[in-house]
């Protein structure tokens, strides 16, 4: 019962925030700035990824991820541009609810946190130290690092305008939008981590 009421508080802020402030962005801002301010965004979560990597025991990763980082940050003009994918230097993106994963840390419940939406036990204890922990964060001086917490909230209102149909369909057209935003969470996030449907143990 707590999970839906908080999963209803979201999605009302999603119709009166979330929603028109991305199309609002998306609208005014030229596709190649957009995508721009995205990258930029994504080159930030590098050194987070390589940390992770390294946790995780995948040097292989580890050096991909540290490869790309130094190509967008430097050719890709600080990641406005992604050189590195246009190079065959994909990247592998991850986080510290991986790691635990791989560290053989239990999935726990299934849990909606105001503002931030679906999640797991695991996933939220990865979040935490992923945003406290980041490389990033930690190394840049005041301002510069408002400006990356200022992009990376730009990439999200940019994810929420381009996948809006997406968006719109499972939290306004289906019939119990939080069991199919719970279903449509917990089936991407065990495929990320290989885990394939019924391989995890959420509950409500």
């Amino acid at each position: 019962a707590r999970n839906r009421e908080i999963h209803d508080f979201n999605r009302g802020v999603d119709r009166a925030l979330l929603r028109p402030t991305a199309n609002t962005y998306s609208t005014i801002l030229p596709e190649p700035i957009e995508r721009g301010v995205s990258n930029f965004a994504q080159n930030l979560d590098a050194p987070g990824d390589v940390v992770n990597n390294v946790l995780q025991g995948r040097p292989g990763p580890a050096l991909e991820n540290t490869l790309r980082f130094a190509i967008n940050s430097t050719i890709g003009i600080g990641g406005l541009f992604d050189t590195a994918t246009a190079l065959g230097v994909a990247g592998d993106p991850t986080d510290f609810g991986e790691t635990l994963h791989v560290w053989g840390a239990p999935e726990g419940q299934y849990a909606e946190v105001p503002f931030m939406g679906p999640t797991t036990d695991r996933d939220l204890v990865g979040t935490i130290v992923d945003v406290a922990l980041n490389p990033v964060r930690l190394v840049l001086p005041t301002p510069e690092s408002y400006y990356a917490t200022g992009a990376k909230v730009a990439s999200r209102l940019g994810d929420r305008a381009r996948y809006s149909e997406t968006f719109d369909s499972v939290l306004y057209d289906s019939a119990d939008s939080y069991a199919q935003t719970r279903l449509l969470y917990l089936q991407n996030r065990r495929f990320e981590l290989g885990q394939g449907a019924g391989g995890a143990d959420a509950t409500f």
